[in-house]
């Protein structure tokens, strides 16, 4: 059961790193002007709730499986994500809105935020792979 939990994690955090990656290289098109600002925020807003979902979905897993420290180092990234779908004005498209975005410096802040996000979850794949890799070994 164990190991099955990390496998699920496991693929789970490969489709987080796809997504923070192609935040960063979306933010950096819109940053070297290779497309507009409503296109860039557009195609990132898509992928917002299925990023919240997936990162919610392991940290639930991680609870429920009791596994403490993994809980404990996935809730402040999860808490943060609901914190910034919730906290969207409401006039904006999205967490990613094409008006605000060139505004005091979001985009490199958004910008910052994805690269932290790939780091964590580069961080995240190597634990889950090595804690499946002691399940597989412990059963």
């Amino acid at each position: 059961m164990e190991a099955v939990v990390f496998v699920f994690s496991l693929l789970d955090c490969c489709a987080l790193i796809f997504l923070s990656v192609y935040f960063i290289i979306t933010l950096s098109d819109l940053e070297c002007d290779y497309i507009n600002a409503r296109s860039c925020c557009s195609k990132l807003n898509k992928w917002v709730i299925p990023e919240l979902i997936g990162h919610a979905i392991v940290t639930v897993l991680m609870l429920i499986s009791l596994h403490w420290f993994i809980f404990l180092l996935n809730l402040p990234v999860a808490t943060w994500n609901i914190y910034r779908y919730i906290m969207v004005p409401s006039g904006n498209m999205g967490v990613f809105d094409p008006t605000e975005i060139h505004n005091r410096g979001q985009l490199k802040s958004h910008m910052k935020e994805a690269m932290i996000k790939l780091g964590f979850h580069l961080l995240c794949f190597f634990m889950y792979l090595y804690s499946m890799i002691l399940a597989l070994i412990n059963d």
